[in-house]
This record gives C-alpha cells, sequence and structure tokens, in this order.
C-alpha cells in the first residue's frame, strides 16, 4: 500500500470536507511544545492541501488551505521574572488551539540574574497569558493539555486545596470551550466544568502500533501475553487494554502505611498482586504515568519473581523525576525488557538514546482530532479504536507467524 494511500485512510472521513469548519484553523503551541507543534501543523497543512471539496472555495473555507496554521507567539519575561503574553498576528474570528507541556521542565529564564526552571505553575501562566492576549476576539479556544495541570490533586481528604477543579474553572471563566487531556489521572475532574466540553483520551492504539512496530515476536493470545494494571486506578485502562487484544489481565494493589506520610504520600510498604498466573507470558504493565518510577519497577520485579518472560512498560507520560539510573539499572538486570512513552510531554535526549526505549508519537493523532473539532464532527470513531486496532492486529500475525 502506497503512503498516499495510507495518509488517505488515517484522516477522517470524507463527511468532514463537507462541514463547515467553524473558522479559520490557528495552532498555538506554547515554549516547550513547538516541535510538537510543528509535526502537528505539518500533517494538518499536508491533509487539506490533498482535499477536494466542491465548496473548498466559498467564503466559508476562507483560510482553510494555508502553508501554516501556526499562530506566532511569545511570552516575553522581565527582569523580575514577571511576564506577559503577546500573540503576533490576527486571531479575529479565528478557531484557536492552544498547545501546552506544562511538565516542560528544560525551560529557564532568570530572576533578578538567577536562573529559574519552569514549574508547571509557569506554563499554566503563559497559557492564561496567551489566551488573554487573543482579548477575547477568536471565534472558539480550545486547549489540549495532555498532562493535565495539577491531575493528581484532583480530591480533597483534608483541609487543602482542589487544584484541578480550580484551574479548569479559571481557564473556562476566560473562555475555553473545549479543553482535551490524555489519561487524566481521575476522569471525574471534569464534573468542576460540567456545561463545557472536556474529553480524556487513551492512547492504547499507539501503545499497540509501538509495540507491533518494535517486537517482532510477539504471540498475542491469552496464553503468551498479560496485561497488568499496576493499581487499582488504572483498572479501567488495563481492562480495555486487555480486551481488544483478547487477552487475561491481573492488577497490583499497593498496600500503603496509613501512619506515615513521605514526600506528601503515604509510602508503599508492598504490591499484592491478584490475578492469574505469568509464568511464561509476556506481561505489557499499562499506567498512566511514569513519575519516579519506583512502582513501576517494584511491579516489574514482582512480575519476574513469578517467572514473567518479558516485561514491557506503557505509560502516557514518562516523567522520569528521578533520572534513568533505576531504568538502566532495571534493564541491564533483566528486570524491564522494553519503556513505551509518548512525545506529548518533555524526553530528554538521554531517554531518547536508550536502546530499551521506545517513542510513541502522537502527532498524527492530536492532528486528527484538531481536524475533527474544527469542523465540529465526532470524535466518537477516535477515541474508540478498536477497529483499527483488530486491524493492526490482523497485519501483524499476517507478517509475524510464531510457531509455538
Amino acid at each position: 500500500m502506497s503512503d498516499k494511500e495510507n495518509n488517505t485512510k488515517s484522516r477522517p472521513s470524507s463527511q468532514v470536507i463537507e462541514t463547515v469548519p467553524v473558522g479559520p484553523l490557528g495552532l498555538v503551541p506554547l515554549k516547550g511544545c513547538e516541535e510538537f507543534g510543528k509535526k502537528v501543523d505539518k500533517y494538518l497543512v499536508k491533509w487539506r492541501k490533498e482535499r477536494e471539496s466542491e465548496h473548498k472555495h466559498t467564503i466559508a473555507f476562507s483560510g482553510y488551505q494555508r502553508d501554516s496554521y501556526l499562530i506566532d507567539s511569545s511570552t516575553p519575561r522581565f527582569g523580575t521574572g514577571e511576564a506577559k503574553g503577546v500573540i503576533n498576528s490576527s486571531v479575529r474570528g479565528d478557531d484557536l488551539y492552544f498547545l501546552v507541556d506544562v511538565t516542560n521542565y528544560s525551560l529557564t529564564y532568570t530572576v533578578s540574574g538567577l536562573l529559574n526552571h519552569m514549574s508547571p505553575d509557569d506554563h499554566f501562566q503563559d497559557l492564561k497569558r496567551l489566551i488573554a492576549a487573543s482579548a477575547g476576539k477568536a471565534r472558539r479556544i480550545s486547549v489540549i493539555m495532555p498532562f493535565l495541570y495539577e491531575s493528581r490533586q484532583h480530591k480533597r481528604s483534608a483541609r487543602e486545596s482542589l487544584d484541578c477543579a480550580m484551574a479548569l474553572q479559571e481557564l473556562c471563566d476566560m473562555g475555553v470551550e473545549n479543553i482535551i487531556t490524555f489519561d487524566a489521572h481521575d476522569p471525574r475532574v471534569q464534573n468542576a466544568i460540567p456545561l463545557k466540553g472536556f474529553e480524556t483520551i487513551s492512547a492504547t492504539y499507539q501503545y499497540i502500533k509501538g509495540l507491533l512496530k518494535n517486537i517482532t515476536d510477539l504471540s498475542i493470545d491469552s496464553d503468551h501475553m498479560m496485561i497488568i494494571s499496576p493499581d487499582e486506578g488504572g483498572m479501567a485502562r488495563a481492562i480495555y487494554f486487555a480486551n481488544v487484544l483478547g487477552i487475561d489481565m491481573g492488577m497490583f494493589y499497593k498496600r500503603r502505611d496509613y501512619t506515615k506520610i513521605i514526600d506528601g504520600r503515604n509510602p508503599i510498604v508492598a504490591h499484592e498482586f491478584l490475578g492469574s498466573s505469568v509464568e511464561g507470558k509476556d506481561v505489557i504493565i499499562v499506567d498512566d504515568m511514569i513519575s519516579s518510577g519506583e512502582s513501576m519497577i517494584d511491579v516489574a520485579k514482582e512480575l519476574k519473581r513469578r517467572k514473567a518472560k518479558r516485561v514491557f512498560c506503557c505509560a502516557t507520560f514518562g516523567l522520569f523525576t528521578k533520572g534513568l539510573k533505576a531504568f538502566d539499572q532495571a534493564y541491564e538486570d533483566g528486570i524491564i525488557d522494553r519503556i513505551l512513552t509518548t512525545n506529548m510531554v518533555y524526553q530528554t535526549p538521554e531517554l531518547l538514546k536508550r536502546e530499551y526505549y521506545i517513542d510513541v508519537d502522537m502527532a498524527k493523532y492530536v492532528a486528527l482530532i484538531i481536524d475533527c473539532l474544527n469542523h465540529d464532527n465526532s470524535l466518537s470513531s477516535l477515541l474508540s479504536p478498536t477497529d483499527r486496532i483488530n486491524k493492526r492486529l490482523a497485519e501483524y500475525r499476517e507478517k509475524h507467524r510464531i510457531d509455538d
């Protein structure tokens, strides 16, 4: 099959072309998200140049085909560390999509001559500054925030703040209509903004595509493979993953010491396993994020202790807040075989060089979502990729026939 046929099949259906766009499309990637924004823009430019429609030359499609949909913007800072948002072109009547990676700590700025790394708070403030800079002139504003800001502070268990809910309400008060995120730590946080659009999307198809592309000897059946949830919070994610692959799943639950609080949380005493035997099977651990990685490695050790064959770790966000040393050691010791995370958050050059790491590119998927939203088209086919997964599995099994 040619690349052109592949691209045609990956785009939204032809009915999108017959739907009038909400407005001229504009992409506003914030600092730290520029490279990802360029990849998304490249797909959109290509698809829209290839499209044919009898309505394409009407006034409703004005500005539909461009050489780039990127909007030039900046967030310069003063010597005190204060900042402002600047949009350097007209956005009147545009359908704007702001792309932001709140976890990108690699960016720096100076405060009275001292170097300061950007925190999630800094990125969120910059997002609000650029939304404010559009001055209410855009026709619609959507925010694509893969790692949802303050998503781990989503519930109140004592006298404490509800940061994620407050942040969502603040964005909606500024005129944001849609918030698109991936694998929100707790999707119920959308209850804070019941009248606005909120989508939390899984990268299941992209994980599977990454595995099948890089591992050529997988036997995808219940006798040879199993999906593992590292905790009870990720059960729904693991169940869907297991169901589309047609294999079994198991889970760990974290037994914590609730008499102590270390680094703001109750320490984990042990990981208890619930599920059938993993002996001799390839196992896929599925989670929303790898933060320090301690839990992921502990779970992998427990699976190896139970004689699992190979361990593949899939997480939407690879934060690696304590570096890669522990994962390097785990790979060297044969505890972990591959790690898959997406490129929607900052990836260090060192991570990209690791032989055990598989980079899951999400740019095309995000471009498809933006393309559909710009036409006010349904996202249901993109949010439920079962058919695409089944097709990919059939192609893999045809190409790589594994004899028992």
